[in-house]
């Protein structure tokens, strides 16, 4: 059955609040399979991101940039890896953890009110399930690279601001709450929500700025130990946050309605 078919089908049957929360990963089709791993245990869909190079921070003259975005400094990502298509779901979370902490509930929401303590606890129970010490947190410098996909503009689609509808969960559509995964589109690596819907955590420890900071695209610890970093914006941001350079710092234990995190996984 086709994608559009399925929608009928579905909108035959159910209300349109309820279809609004269906997952669909809508270009799903546009990826090769080759470059998709699936976690046995849970599901969870990773693309493949390749190797590359790109200008991580924002410079001067980006409306809305915040002085932590500085310098604008050069980053190799020497190896390949897979990242999470989207934030880590209720229904995924709670195959691990067997508990439900968020606020907005729906198993195809991203789990939210988890810590970046949380988080690690989820990564250290997947490792196990499935034999492997693979899956962790992106390092900030990576998930960045993975947000840009190839561009070095405010946004992954460009620098219109008007676009970010077709794009991202924030304070201007997202009606105050989470939304399905996959529901908007992806970036042109196939990665949905990357900007908005929930804030994601990320490895490193925060720093005030990017001097000194790591060139190999690692994680990036022997900073400000009281604060870690989160990534992407969310459903509570107005449209000039959810840029791909963004960053906010938060204590390692927060837990809140519009953070979330989103896993990667070594080759």
């Amino acid at each position: 059955m086709g994608i559009k078919n399925y929608i009928n089908t579905v909108r035959y049957y159910l209300k349109k609040e309820e279809i609004e929360e269906l997952p669909i990963f809508s270009q799903a089709g546009n990826l090769d399979d080759s470059k998709i791993f699936t976690s046995p245990f849970t599901g969870m869909q990773f693309v493949l991101i390749p190797a590359g190079k790109f200008e991580m921070g924002s410079p001067f003259e980006v409306k809305g940039r915040s002085d932590s975005e500085s310098p604008v400094h050069k980053v190799t990502i020497q190896n390949s890896f897979y990242l999470g298509r989207s934030a880590v779901t209720q229904k995924q979370w709670e195959k691990i953890m067997k508990n439900n902490p968020s606020h907005f509930k729906g198993e195809d929401r991203p789990v939210e009110m988890v810590s970046w303590e949380d988080a690690q606890k989820f990564v250290t129970k997947l490792n196990d399930k499935e034999g492997t010490d693979k899956y962790r947190l992106p390092s900030e410098a990576e998930w960045e690279y993975a947000c840009r996909a190839g561009t070095q503009t405010r946004c992954f689609f460009g620098e219109d601001e008007s676009k970010l509808n077709e794009y991202a969960w924030h304070a201007g559509n997202s009606g105050a709450k989470t939304h399905a995964v996959g529901r908007k589109k992806p970036n042109p690596w196939g990665l949905y929500d990357i900007h908005g819907n929930v804030w994601e955590w990320v490895q490193d420890e925060w720093h005030d700025n990017y001097k000194g900071a790591p060139s190999d695209g690692s994680v990036w610890e022997e900073g400000n130990r009281v604060y870690r970093v989160s990534r992407g914006c969310s459903w509570l941001c107005d449209t000039g946050f959810c840029r791909s350079a963004g960053r906010f710092k938060r204590e390692p234990e927060s837990c809140f309605a519009n953070l979330g995190f989103r896993l990667l996984r070594e080759l």
